[in-house]
């Protein structure tokens, strides 16, 4: 009776590990899917483009704050918002107005894109003035641009 409880057990163990284990596999198939999407005019050829990756709000700011000299120079820019950035245009910060400064941006026709994968593992597909699209067009603004900056 005993062995046959330790049967069951693993057994039961068995199915709940092949369970979890094909939720992720589904799970990470629908966010490799977002990786189709395509925005980015593969003709341009911005003056400067601006890769932010980072979570922290004020280095975030920053990198907007240098996007709007760039541009008011006469420079066309390109953003691309990927990793924990995303996070920092979903929840915004009171201290530093990083949506102030992206509409500001936007109404001079800066593009600022987002990565569709960092959006969907977030849950959402509405980042606050980010065009949602894919790692490939951040290859494409990369390879396209004049420079680029990290953050």
């Amino acid at each position: 009776m005993q062995n046959q409880k330790k049967e069951i057990s693993k057994k039961t163990m068995l199915l709940v590990t092949l369970g979890i284990c094909m939720s992720l596999s589904i799970q990470a198939q629908e966010i490799s899917s977002c990786e189709s999407l395509s925005v980015f005019n593969k003709n341009r050829k911005p003056d400067l483009g601006l890769i932010i990756s980072s979570g922290d709000a004020e280095t975030v700011w920053n990198a907007l704050r240098l996007a709007v000299v760039a541009e008011s120079k006469g420079d066309s820019v390109v953003i691309f918002v990927v990793n924990k950035a995303v996070d920092v245009f979903i929840k915004g910060d009171s201290k530093y107005d990083v949506f102030k400064l992206s509409k500001q941006l936007t109404a001079k026709n800066v593009d600022i894109y987002t990565c569709a994968t960092c959006a969907k593992a977030r849950n959402t597909e509405n980042i606050q003035m980010c065009t949602i699209t894919s790692i490939y067009d951040m290859y494409d603004i990369i390879n396209q641009s004049k420079k680029i900056i990290s953050f």
